[in-house]
């Protein structure tokens, strides 16, 4: 009777480990659980900036929302904008 408990205890730990590990293990052969990937944005169209354009006066030219605006442009910072610099209009976040 003892070595079928230990045999049950056995499975019962060995279960709770492989759980575990798997649910650690998201990005491991793609088998997250609970967990969004996120894709990069991608860019169609970029404009120069000009000596007078803001972040804001750019996203109301092209009819874009703020949030849409920041997702296709993640790495600029919008308090120090340089003239020429390359800004998406257009494209998937």
């Amino acid at each position: 009777m003892a070595s079928a408990n230990s045999k049950t205890v056995v499975v019962a730990v060995f279960s709770l480990l492989l759980l575990v590990s798997m649910s650690e293990a998201s990005g491991l052969f793609g088998l997250g659980f609970g967990k969004v990937s996120q894709s990069a944005p991608t860019c169609d169209t970029v404009i120069g900036r000009g000596p007078e354009d803001t972040c804001f006066a750019i996203a109301k030219q092209f009819k874009l929302t703020t949030e849409f605006f920041n997702a296709i442009n993640p790495n600029i910072n919008c308090d120090v904008l340089f003239v020429g610099q390359w800004i998406c209009v257009a494209g998937t976040a």
